[in-house]
């Protein structure tokens, strides 16, 4: 990693937006994502008494997937016409998948929504991190390939090769060395992880 590079692009963000994301012009982008708004939906969504009714956790999972400003217009119908079609038995790992992702062996559940993505043609990593980066805004990280691939050359971050195809070796060294990376910075560049990344892709540019 490229520590210079990270505390030139913060000194170049709060130059401009001293308050970080709590500047007035930062704060009205902010209300275009909703992110407040996606997390509580989220939260309710997917808790763990949630998961006893596996057709609502669907129609949820297509609610999140359709209303987030971060996956892309043309993934979103293509979600919801997988979901929506899949079998009660692919349904039922489907949504067994999010429940470990969220509350048990994260791995595991990751590997198990990756193999019904698969299967349908639909490897997409918004699909697979755009929950948890709602459920967990502090924890958890949304990997958006442009964003993922650019951090990756400009910070230098080392011990990652991007690659379509989602697996879960990537995410968790992406994650990790995101955390770090936050860790260095002001607590007013990272109000969740999302607005982290969208200040790293809003410097990448400048260093």
């Amino acid at each position: 990693m490229n520590t210079n590079k990270l505390l030139q692009a913060e000194g170049e963000f709060l130059h401009k937006h001293p308050d970080g994301f709590a500047s007035p012009g930062l704060v009205a982008v902010g209300k275009k994502h909703n992110v407040g708004k996606m997390v509580e939906f989220t939260q309710q969504a997917f808790n763990k008494k949630a998961f006893a009714n596996t057709e609502e956790v669907i129609q949820n999972w297509i609610k999140v997937v359709s209303r987030s400003s971060m996956v892309s217009l043309f993934e979103k119908p293509r979600f919801k016409e997988m979901a929506s079609s899949l079998s009660p038995s692919n349904k039922a790992k489907f949504v067994e998948g999010l429940y470990q992702q969220l509350h048990g062996n994260e791995e595991k559940g990751f590997n198990a929504i990756l193999d019904i993505l698969v299967e349908n043609k639909m490897t997409k990593w918004s699909i697979i991190t755009i929950v948890p980066a709602y459920f967990k805004p502090k924890d958890q990280v949304f990997v958006k390939p442009t964003t993922a691939k650019g951090v990756i050359k400009v910070f230098e971050l080392t011990q990652l090769d991007y690659k379509p195809k989602p697996s879960w070796a990537f995410y968790k060294e992406y994650r990790n060395q995101i955390l770090a990376m936050k860790e260095m910075v002001s607590e007013s560049l990272s109000p969740n992880n999302a607005a982290f990344s969208g200040f790293l892709m809003m410097t990448m540019e400048q260093v």
